[in-house]
């Protein structure tokens, strides 16, 4: 049996110093560090006054492409397409081949210029060129890229790609990423997710998004690295696929719609600045119904990606249907989950509290996007103050598990601690110790393990040391300065710590 000890710990919000033991990697005992003596282990590790929590667990990541997109073209923050032209011509003077960028979000403009297609054959000539917008729904493409998207739904003159159109280009570009690089950049990836808390995570793989080999090579960098990976795949029927990579289920990034900043989310009225116009629903109430049976009676968990009204309306009534088939009870052990869920009625909500579905939700969106004059109030209005309802889902009892999308937006847990208690609708505000919860015990929750999340005898011992004596209750911040972290272990050992770049099997 291998024991640790970890002392001079405080607890959020408290001031007496504590020390827990580990055995074989679950908490066997928490009390004060005065008492610890009476412990004998095989390592002991002083946490000097350090404040612990539960370690993160980030529920929805795209690994391979966070790794990817952390050496190409960042194009967040950008206020103009100019802007955007001229970071990429730098950025070409820099590499050979193709170019792929990620970030650009045209709502924050001043200058509604668009970025186009030959605008960037303006700027690099003939080469090669993906930049996607920051939801990851659409992209504008380099002249020669747009080729592979002809006869596509969804292709545009200018360079703009969106739905078939898009998939055909990203497609593509995947074939070009060697396994050698898919692997470094996982590995990346996840050393970024060590430094910043995180021991869990929950890879939103798809076939949009990349090949089954993301599948093949995350569990063995993760077993190696400390980290606990959760696998889904995006694909309706792909039970063979799920069985050969033993996954947790076929969720995440199924897209029942698209985004509301690409503007594919189904809404159920039209866009306020596309007349007309209420996006794209992929799935309906039928298909969305038939899945979630299917997976029920393989044990897997069904999921999909909804945004809008109109797609979420269809997934509540297709849970309903399910419901109807094989039973309450049998739905809920499921535990199916849901990704964003930004724009749900208060019938859905009910739906989804009733049949024990997760909500896998970011809170940066709102963030970033939400208040009366970003880009949710210029797609869909006054509609903006109903989005993201984190409180009225916790309330309504619907489980709720916190995620980054990344690359969509980055990994951060605390900013979406922070983004959660900050919500700009006040009556959408969770607590310090609810939004903590949500990004912690609730990933685990979401994943269908109960054992960590806590800290308490008998759980699992996936902790965080943070340099932070004031973390508690009170804390709201700021955003940019989150509290520090000093070591993270998975399951009583340390797997980083301050000073190690990388991680540290101690």
């Amino acid at each position: 049996m291998n024991t640790s000890l970890i002392r001079r710990l405080r607890l959020i919000g408290e001031d007496q110093v504590c020390a827990l033991a580990v055995r074989d990697g679950v908490i066997e005992w928490l009390g004060p560090d005065s008492q610890a003596e009476q412990f004998e282990a095989d390592e002991s590790v002083d946490a000097a006054g350090a404040t612990v929590t539960p370690a993160f667990v980030d529920a929805h990541v795209h690994t391979v492409q966070t790794g990817l997109s952390l050496s190409e073209l960042d194009l967040s923050g950008v206020g103009s397409a100019r802007e955007a032209l001229d970071r990429l011509s730098t950025f070409a003077r820099e590499r050979e081949g193709l170019i792929s960028g990620w970030g650009w979000d045209e709502s924050t403009w001043s200058d509604p210029t668009p970025l186009t297609s030959e605008a960037i054959a303006a700027t690099v000539g003939d080469r090669d060129v993906y930049l996607g917008r920051v939801d990851g729904h659409s992209a504008i493409v380099s002249p020669s890229l747009l080729t592979l998207a002809q006869g596509r739904v969804g292709a545009g003159a200018d360079g703009r790609v969106e739905r078939d159109a898009h998939h055909a280009v990203r497609d593509a570009l995947s074939t070009r990423i060697t396994t050698a690089q898919r692997v470094a950049a996982a590995q990346r990836a996840l050393d970024h997710l060590s430094s910043l808390g995180v021991v869990g995570f929950h890879e939103n793989a798809a076939p949009h998004i990349g090949p089954t080999d993301d599948l093949a090579i995350l569990p063995e960098l993760a077993a190696d690295s400390g980290h606990r990976p959760t696998l889904y795949w995006g694909a309706r029927e792909a039970f063979d696929i799920a069985e050969r990579f033993g996954l947790s289920g076929l969720a995440g990034d199924l897209n029942a719609d698209g985004a509301l900043g690409s503007r594919t989310a189904a809404l159920n009225s039209p866009y306020l600045d596309a007349h007309e116009h209420c996006g794209h629903a992929y799935l309906d109430a039928d298909e969305i119904a038939q899945h979630v049976i299917e997976c029920t009676r393989r044990d897997l968990q069904a999921g999909f990606h909804c945004i809008g009204e109109a797609a979420l309306d269809a997934i509540g009534s297709g849970f309903e249907t399910a419901a109807r088939v094989v039973g309450l009870e049998r739905l809920r052990q499921a535990r199916h989950r849901l990704e964003h869920v930004e724009m749900p009625s208060p019938d859905v909500i009910a739906t989804l509290a009733r049949c024990g579905v997760v909500a896998s939700v970011q809170p940066v969106f709102d963030a970033l996007w939400g208040g009366p004059d970003q880009m949710y109030a210029a797609r869909v209005g006054e509609r903006w103050e109903q989005m993201n309802p984190l409180r009225a889902m916790h309330k309504a009892g619907v489980p709720l598990a916190f995620g980054s999308d990344s690359p969509v937006t980055p990994v951060s847990p605390w900013d979406g601690v922070w983004a959660a208690m900050n919500h700009h609708n006040p009556l959408q505000r969770l607590d310090f110790a609810t939004a903590l919860d949500a990004h912690t015990r609730g990933g685990w929750h979401a994943a269908r393990e109960d054992n960590s999340g806590r800290i308490a005898p008998g759980y699992r011992a996936d902790l965080a040391l943070w340099d932070a004596p004031g973390l508690g209750s009170q804390w709201r911040g700021p955003i940019e300065e989150p509290p520090h972290l000093s070591r993270l272990l998975s399951a009583g050992r340390t797997m980083w710590h301050e000073g190690s770049p990388r991680k540290v099997n101690a």
